[in-house]
């Protein structure tokens, strides 16, 4: 079976991208830099609006709005992983021989990334909620705000959180959302 992305320009994407056999790369802030710039550098060529983040040790979850008539989000993706492992000290080398192993399998991430189109605003909230939810479903902290990898601040700042949101009962998200 041949898997099937939905392509859509100008559509809004949820994503899931994990590191290969799960690595926890972005334990370390200078790795988090590293992907910081890769980003930057492929909006440059290649705009396209983060509406949400969030960068846990071995996989990130992001929101991206790409811009009307374009719906290449796998070329952006492509670049982004290539630039953070040319640029990310020691992860390529280290693990060069046994990604060989692996044909077609990046030494640094996994093959493929997880993608689901935003159908409507709604699914767009719940997504954003499961972003921010993440470092405390995956108990890294007790509370969003705590987890300086989110742009959960960002939310908090516009005023679409309270500072305090996900600090209580655990949050419940629809059967679909996130699936990892």
């Amino acid at each position: 079976m041949r898997y099937r992305r939905a392509i859509t320009p100008g559509a809004t994407y949820f994503f899931t991208v994990v590191t290969y056999q799960r690595q926890q790369l972005f334990h370390l802030p200078q790795n988090i830099e590293h992907l910081r710039y890769a980003f930057r550098t492929v909006k440059t060529s290649h705009p396209f609006t983060i509406e949400a983040i969030v960068v846990l040790p071995e996989h990130l979850h992001c929101i991206w709005t790409l811009p009307p008539g374009d719906a290449d989000f796998s070329t952006r993706w492509r670049l982004i992983k290539t630039i953070f492992t040319r640029t990310c000290p020691g992860q390529h080398k280290r693990q060069q021989n046994q990604a060989r192993l692996h044909k077609k399998e990046q030494a640094v991430w996994q093959r493929r990334f997880w993608e689901h189109q935003i159908r409507d605003e709604h699914d767009l909230n719940q997504h954003i909620d499961y972003i921010h939810y993440n470092p405390v479903h995956h108990q890294l902290v007790q509370h969003p705000k705590d987890w300086q990898y989110s742009s959960f601040q960002r939310f908090v700042a516009r005023g679409v959180y309270e500072v305090d949101w996900g600090a209580g009962d655990a949050i419940l998200f629809e059967v679909n959302v996130g699936c990892e």
